[in-house]
């Protein structure tokens, strides 16, 4: 795991316009590097010219809710060099989900669509197989309400299984995120993993059902901490005066289940974007 590096912007619509900009050239440096390989093998004019293939990779992309992670795609969405992006390359996939309808508009998904995604799709840059949404609640709104614990705790799991059976189906048994953005709630939240609840604690499985989630919707998906820690990128955005605890907390006391971002972490970067008044 790296050190965490703590950036606190002067307020949060500078914290979306760095994180977006930053987003965007990330995946864009990660299209446009030369594979080091290719630089060894390269012969003739090439090589004469300092010429040498360009490596194209997949960059997998997770995304969340709330309202500073919208902010930013928002502002993706208008950003230039969104259109240098060579989106076919660019699989989206979700740290989190509300398991609600999949017409529901507090879906992550949905909200995502609306402020980045769906214009992608819609110019036919980003095809729509390189979206990988969490499951949606399927059952009817009744009978979902009127689940008890036990069968809602079965949907759950199921669903939770699908994701993960995606997960390794595209990106192999160890899957990782090229860049995971987070957010983190007032209570120290990160994903749908919240404090006093079991799920921090799950290190068997990828992607887990929460059920009781005391934010509502009350159902959700989330990836678990050992999935979260694997990305290669982590970034956490988090402004806000309701903040200011769970995040001193989080920076001074890492991996604590009480404030379960703290497990905040990537293998090559763990960045925290913040506000000076988030840090007071």
């Amino acid at each position: 795991m790296t050190t965490a590096q703590v950036l606190a912007y002067p307020d949060a619509s500078t914290l979306a316009m760095a994180a977006s900009h930053r987003a965007l050239l990330t995946i864009l440096d990660a299209q446009c590097s030369i594979d080091a390989q290719c630089s060894v093998d390269a012969t003739g004019d090439d090589a004469r010219n300092g010429r040498a293939p360009i490596a194209r990779h997949h960059v997998d992309l997770a995304l969340t809710g709330g309202s500073d992670a919208l902010r930013m795609m928002e502002l993706m969405s208008r950003d230039s060099l969104t259109d240098a992006i060579d989106w076919s390359l660019v699989r989206v996939w979700w740290a989190d989900e509300r398991f609600v309808a999949s017409d529901d508009p507090d879906r992550n998904a949905l909200q995502a669509r609306a402020r980045l995604l769906g214009r992608l799709v819609d110019e036919g840059r980003l095809p729509e197989s390189n979206i990988h949404e969490m499951p949606a609640d399927a059952r009817p709104a009744a009978q979902a309400d009127n689940a008890d614990d036990e069968r809602t705790s079965r949907v759950l799991d199921a669903a939770a299984a699908a994701y993960e059976s995606e997960l390794r189906r595209e990106l192999g048994d160890d899957p990782r995120m090229d860049l995971l953005i987070l957010g983190m709630g007032p209570d120290g939240h990160y994903a749908s993993l919240f404090p006093g609840h079991p799920e921090i604690a799950v290190t068997d499985r990828l992607v887990v059902g929460v059920d009781h989630s005391p934010k509502p919707p009350a159902r959700r998906l989330s990836m678990t901490v050992p999935l979260l820690s694997r990305s290669t990128r982590t970034w956490m955005l988090t402004a806000g005066d309701s903040k200011i605890s769970a995040l001193s907390h989080a920076l001074r006391h890492p991996r604590d289940a009480s404030v379960p971002a703290s497990f905040t972490a990537g293998t090559s970067q763990t960045l925290w974007m913040t506000t000076a008044a988030t840090m007071r």
